[in-house]
């Protein structure tokens, strides 16, 4: 239209100018949080929109995460109508005015694959490939295929995962001693042929000549790959749109800050990591305007010579008004599921009624029915049951990230030594009790109102 306003889309210099212009059969970029992965990823299939023949698929794992706000559709929103393409929600579709397509899908199983047999599909875009098995990600290999002019080809992002099969797909690109990338291997490609379930890599593709298809005598043809890092100091824009993006990366626990800020494709939990009693200040008195929870993780099963089953622990944890945090006490004992019951009930006695308290709902029907037996228990008193959610590193990560940036106090307490040590071994330790009834008690505090029953 004359007139009309211009705008120019382009990637940003650096590692996303280097992903969309590999020639690689298969690009996998990223490898840290906020280096523009995703805008990447979409502007991959722009190059192909005019021809009618051309379709690109983007997976992710669930359909969940491809809604998700500021995931890939909403992003796409923000992308593809600058090029007058119309979207067709409902199944995730794009269309452009060129006839090529742009389609975003779940492999949520394994068997999902089986839905693309017969499918060509000349681009595909796998969003956080480490959400996706190898089983996956192999057989839709075999679906990247084009009658419509276009190479095949692959475009990947991710986030570091040591213990992915990416993790080792992409070894030759990392450092094996610190965990890091290894800056003069970025963007460069390298070529394997599979023999059996084993990949056998070159530097160059001639290199691999001697494998030969046992059926026809001829060399395997070889497929190329590269990998590209990059950094949140590599998206320029998110930095200058979001200042506050990268205090949100400092504050996360040890172990995710390494992996999501600085790419480190090692790192694993180990004790230590997570919680060190050097972090917390020991004080004698307990501030006043301290809104409180006692978090329960609960066992059932007394010790005897034979066995050593969970223990029952319950943790309370207040908020200051300052925003720090202090734990004021912690239990924990081996009982019977009657024991357990009037330990719990005489904790609270003990707390008073201005203590929350929060206990785990293990899913199913037996579950519903133990924590109504607690609420009846506890009529009079404050009490939230909720299931778990997440992995148990992942729930201990808020209060660990708390506790290492030195907001987190504790009362002297003969019960000090004991819950430091089980929570300093966490989660490498033989028991991970103190450290649940903990997360639980912190984690419910940053969902309740902000006020108790002293200041209504």
């Amino acid at each position: 239209m004359a007139g009309a306003e211009q705008r120019v889309i382009r990637p940003q210099p650096g590692p996303q100018t280097t992903f969309l212009s590999s020639p690689a059969d298969i690009a996998i970029y990223g490898g840290a949080a906020g280096g523009g992965k995703t805008w990447a990823l979409l502007m991959e299939p722009l190059r192909h929109v005019s021809n009618s023949g051309f379709g690109a698929v983007f997976f992710r794992r669930t359909t969940v995460q491809i809604r998700n706000e500021g995931g890939l559709w909403d992003e796409s929103n923000n992308l593809y109508p600058l090029l007058a393409a119309e979207p067709k929600e409902h199944i995730l579709t794009w269309d452009f005015p060129g006839g090529a397509t742009v389609t975003m899908a779940h492999l949520e199983h394994d068997k999902t694959v089986l839905g693309y047999q017969g499918a060509q599909i000349p681009l595909e875009c796998f969003d956080e490939l480490t959400h996706f098995s190898a089983k996956q990600f192999w057989y839709m290999v075999s679906r990247n295929r084009s009658m419509c002019g276009v190479r095949p080809y692959i475009r990947a992002t991710c986030n570091p995962d040591a213990d992915s099969w990416v993790a080792e797909f992409i070894a030759w690109w990392i450092d094996q001693e610190t965990g890091y990338p290894i800056p003069e291997r970025s963007g460069v490609i390298r070529w394997f042929v599979r023999i059996g379930d084993t990949l056998k890599w070159a530097d160059r593709p001639q290199d691999l000549a001697e494998y030969t298809d046992p059926t026809t005598g001829l060399p395997l043809p070889p497929k190329s790959v590269t990998f590209i890092p990059a950094k949140l100091t590599d998206n320029l824009a998110l930095m200058a749109a979001d200042p506050g993006y990268r205090a949100n990366l400092m504050a996360l626990p040890t172990v995710e800050r390494e992996r999501l800020l600085g790419g480190n494709w090692k790192i694993r939990p180990a004790a230590g990591l997570y919680f060190q009693r050097a972090w917390c200040q020991v004080v004698d008195a307990i501030p006043a305007g301290v809104r409180w929870v006692r978090g329960w993780d609960l066992g059932g099963t007394p010790k005897t010579e034979s066995n050593d089953p969970d223990w029952t622990c319950g943790t309370k944890v207040g908020k200051l008004p300052d925003g720090r945090y202090i734990v004021a006490d912690h239990i924990r004992d081996r009982k019977s599921p009657a024991g357990v019951e009037t330990m719990i009930k005489n904790t609270a006695s003990v707390d008073g009624h201005a203590v929350e308290i929060s206990l785990p709902q293990d899913p199913g029907q037996a579950g519903k029915y133990q924590v109504g037996g607690f609420i009846k228990l506890l009529a009079g008193y404050r009490v939230r049951a909720t299931p778990e959610s997440g992995d148990k590193v992942t729930r201990f990560g808020g209060f660990s990230a708390q506790a290492e940036a030195g907001n987190v106090l504790v009362l002297r307490g003969h019960w000090n030594d004991g819950w430091f040590s089980e929570l300093e071994g966490f989660p490498e330790g033989v028991h991970d009790d103190d450290a649940d009834s903990t997360s639980r008690a912190f984690n419910t505090l940053l969902t309740m109102p902000s006020y108790n029953l002293d200041n209504l």
